[in-house]
């Protein structure tokens, strides 16, 4: 198909496919039949799904094509003012069908007495208002609003980049929504369900980018494009992949649920999904290479990407109807729930023993996929050096891969099977996420490898390479590895967090708890790397500043813990002194273990942070020695002997003036 044709009935094609294939599998699977008690009737039930596919398909013209952008083109150009522009029109349909698709659940939720009277007016305002699916689209169609106005505005790299994580953000709320609040596993459910929105959304977006901007390229620059798209698209695959497989799995939870309506849904997609993935390699690894130079390579290619949106919009048009497809499982938390349950939307564990610290297991996805890529990518780096010939310390490799273990660990294995139960096991969680997986992570040096191994571009785009450089050398990041700012959110941190109602918060919102994981393991980094980093900093203190200002933090941190065993009252106490937990130590007993884990075992990796500076002095002042050694071996000793020189004149001196 030409490119200019492709232009213009790609996005028009993927619409039609996508609303075909979610009307067949409505009607196959049953998401739109009538419901016996309180239905909306056929225009809602057709309707809410029909405005959710175009939610699904603008969020993707605003993250994908931004994302895409920021990687594949270049700022001031024609094509990037185009992409902004097909972002800002995404947004304004996000907007309208955000909105449309909040009123729409709100009939097909409360099944009102729609009208124009004033009774309508107020059920739909304390519905927005006052419960948490009306906030959810409420908060979703302002975002759409302002991503309408800001990818307008908006022209300059920085400024593109901070809207593109504001947009993928706009996605987050939606996907604490649908079939997975109603199941077991709600947590995972709800994070595979985002990562799956969120990958989903840069594949499909990407791909609408590179149709509509290629008229406006040269085949070389289209070739370029191209092939940088592919790279973002194999992540985006992965992603959609892991998180696909864990939400089809809590859904059906047996093989024999996939003979349903809703397994065959869900076939269709994964088979969508895993032509796509072949495609993908197909042109990445036989037409990419071929398109700058033979025409029947770059037909070729746009033939493909023809079937390709095809596929995606088979894709996007069955997960729209799994949405509204029960799952063919009933859920799995009992009419009655236990306290543990309410609280933790989990049955209480059986009683924390030896062997659970081994078996015990609740994967976080979210950084388990994010662990996944940094190892993935970390060695792909050490594979290009050593291809090329160039050395990379082997020990850096082992601490970079046991520091991103050890947090899968800690997300995922005992410690996140307990710490909702017992504050203890919430500490040590946080001892290690602050203090050992930095001082594994911190060695590895990953910006000095990046900035070897990833390829320098020379055509004014911006890729790994160069927006890693620029999160380096940005004043943001001048300021938060200053080692005093950092050693303040280090320290200051503690106090903060347990001691106001971000730790509550953690507790009860899953999002908390995530963003605490990251702000720990965040801020972790930052104090380690000004202390001992191998990575570039604007400022490092001298050796000695740095065991001073250590010293301080651990006493600081000491002092954290004794503040903890000192309190008389239960910390968040409606939420553990309220599990029904009848095995291990009370809650108050408990939190006194947490405040010894965090005075003594949290030390233990500030001794061994201390360690480190004091050989790093020592080696930088036997390199200094060897520094002058070899200065004097080159010059013979020339300083040395003009300095015995000087002063021998000045003795002369002396004595003429004497005499």
């Amino acid at each position: 198909m030409n490119p200019r044709a492709l232009r213009a009935a790609g996005p028009a094609l993927l619409v039609v496919t996508a609303l075909a294939a979610m009307v067949w599998a409505l009607a196959f699977g049953g998401g739109a039949a009538a419901l016996a008690l309180g239905d909306p009737g056929p225009f809602v039930r057709w309707a809410l799904p029909t405005v959710t596919l175009l939610v699904n398909v603008s969020a993707a013209g605003m993250v994908g094509v931004l994302v895409t952008a920021l990687f594949t083109l270049r700022a001031g150009e024609r094509e990037f003012d185009v992409a902004l522009d097909v972002a800002s029109i995404s947004a304004a349909v996000f907007t309208l069908a955000a909105a449309t698709t909040g009123i729409l659940t709100f009939i097909d939720a409360f099944n009102p007495v729609v009208g124009l009277g004033p009774e309508f007016g107020a059920q739909l305002g304390r519905y927005i208002v006052e419960t948490e699916l009306g906030r959810t689209w409420l908060i979703t169609t302002i975002a759409g609003a302002a991503l309408t106005v800001l990818t307008f505005a908006v022209r300059s790299w920085t400024a593109t980049f901070f809207v593109a994580l504001l947009a993928a953000a706009s996605l987050v709320p939606m996907g604490t929504q649908g079939h997975s609040g109603e199941e077991a596993f709600h947590h995972e459910a709800m994070t595979a369900l985002i990562l799956h929105m969120i990958g989903a959304a840069v594949w499909l977006g990407g791909l609408l980018l590179i149709v509509i901007v290629r008229p406006l390229q040269t085949r070389e620059r289209s070739a370029d494009t191209v092939g940088r798209y592919s790279s973002i698209a194999i992540a985006a695959f992965a992603v959609v992949a892991v998180s696909g497989v864990v939400r089809a799995a809590i859904g059906l939870q047996t093989w024999s649920a996939l003979i349903s309506p809703y397994g065959a849904i869900l076939a269709v997609k994964v088979v969508a999904l895993i032509a796509l993935g072949l495609f993908g390699a197909w042109y990445r690894t036989r037409l990419i290479g071929r398109m700058r130079a033979q025409d029947a390579a770059t037909r070729s290619f746009w033939t493909l990407i023809v079937f390709e949106i095809v596929l995606m919009g088979i894709a996007s048009g069955a997960a729209t109807a799994l949405a509204r497809t029960p799952p063919p499982v009933a859920p799995l938390i009992p009419a009655a729930p236990t306290p543990a349950e309410r609280l933790t939307d989990a049955p209480l564990p059986p009683e924390l023993t030896i062997d659970k610290w081994f078996t015990a297991w609740n994967i976080d996805l979210l950084w388990a996929v994010v662990a996944g890529f940094a190892i993935f990518f970390y060695l792909v780096g050490v594979w290009r050096l050593r291809r090329r010939g160039d050395a990379w310390p082997v020990y850096r490799t082992i601490m970079w891969v046991i520091g991103w273990l050890l947090l899968v660990w800690v997300t995922g294995g005992v410690i996140n099977v307990y710490q909702d139960y017992l504050f203890s096991m919430h500490m040590v969680g946080h001892m290690l996420l602050t203090m050992a997986i930095p001082l594994l992570l911190v060695p590895g040096a990953p910006i000095t490898l990046a900035a070897r191994a990833i390829h320098k571009r020379d055509d004014g785009t911006r890729g790994g390479r160069e927006w890693i450089l620029w999160a380096v050398h940005s004043p943001v990041a001048r300021i938060l590895t200053n080692p005093f700012v950092a050693a303040g959110l280090f320290v200051g941190s503690l106090w903060v967090f347990y001691f106001t109602d971000l730790f509550r918060w953690s507790l009860y919102d899953h999002l908390g708890h995530e963003w605490m994981v990251a702000h720990f393991l965040i801020t972790g980094y930052l104090f380690v790397m000004t202390l001992i980093g191998i990575d570039p900093v604007p400022f490092r203190l001298p050796y000695p500043g740095r065991l001073l200002l250590l010293i301080g933090v651990m006493a600081m941190h000491a002092f954290f813990g004794i503040a903890i065993m000192m309190q008389e009252g239960l910390m968040v106490a409606e939420w553990f002194g309220s599990m029904g937990r009848t095995w291990g130590a009370s809650p108050i007993e408990d939190q006194y273990t947490g405040g010894g884990v965090a005075w003594s075992i949290g030390e233990i990796p500030t001794l061994i942070l201390a360690i480190t500076v004091a050989i790093q002095w020592s080696r930088s002042d036997d390199r200094e020695t060897k520094r002058r050694d070899r200065h004097a071996d080159r010059t013979g000793d020339a300083e040395l002997e003009a300095y015995n020189a000087h002063l021998a004149e000045l003795a002369a001196r002396d004595a003429r003036t004497g005499g």
